[in-house]
């Protein structure tokens, strides 16, 4: 794939994370969140907190290998796994938070919480789903230029999306069954999203010359996620 164009859909991916958080995860947390002034906006700050916290952790521990990165730049505890294993791992990584955020925010519609609309929701669905397609492609292309076949690279993009439906069951029926922690939940998959936009997406995106386009591109996911969060909200 041509790097301006994929570094631009990395971008893209990162501008989507971020609206997502705020839009679709922390504006509504704190929203139904008891109380009044700093009050209010102690379970976000709380939940967004241990939602990095926890994405942090899983990045010490689990190997990956960032895309676009050098083997001898992998994270994570010393293996000998192959470099498509990694790179599984590292999107697989981008997509625990997502999974949570789409669950979470479901499980707070089911739930009948106010400031949950199952139309911000499926918006959330929806630009989750769309910047998705980068990070299929950022698995199985560079695997396929490695020589795998293209059986074998396609399966190991959906592969590392397999994760998400689990962490989205698992975020919607913790809401769910433990109904006061809904504005901490949608915090923590924020914090949790933040993290990896941070930490993983923007320097994968900004490691050749196309940073413009890259930039251009989280700006484009930005407006988009914004524009289906409150269209469909």
């Amino acid at each position: 794939m041509n790097r301006a164009v994929f570094d631009g859909m990395l971008g893209f991916t990162g501008g989507v994370m971020v609206a997502a958080s705020f839009w679709s995860l922390l504006s509504p947390g704190i929203e139904m969140s008891p109380g009044e002034g700093f009050q209010k906006v102690v379970p976000a700050a709380i939940g967004f907190f241990l939602g990095a916290l926890f994405i942090f952790g899983l990045d010490k521990v689990l190997p990956h290998l960032h895309v676009n990165f050098k083997m001898d730049e992998k994270e994570g505890i010393k293996t000998p796994w192959h470099k498509s294993v990694l790179l599984t791992l590292a999107i697989t990584l981008h997509n625990i938070p997502e999974g949570l955020a789409i669950g979470v925010l479901f499980g707070g519609v089911a739930a009948g919480f106010d400031g949950a609309s199952i139309g911000g929701a499926v918006a959330l669905a929806i630009g989750i789903g769309l910047q998705n397609f980068p990070e299929g492609f950022a698995v199985a292309m560079p695997l396929r230029g490695q020589g795998l076949s293209r059986w074998k690279s396609f399966n190991y993009g959906q592969l590392s999306a397999a994760v998400e439906p689990i962490a989205a069951v698992l975020g919607a029926w913790a809401v769910m069954t433990f109904q006061p922690i809904l504005p901490y939940a949608l915090a923590f998959a924020a914090g949790a999203m933040i993290f990896v936009v941070v930490e993983e997406v923007v320097p994968e995106s900004q490691r050749d010359k196309y940073t413009d386009i890259s930039t251009m591109g989280f700006i484009g996911g930005f407006i988009l996620m914004m524009t289906l969060d409150v269209g469909l909200g």
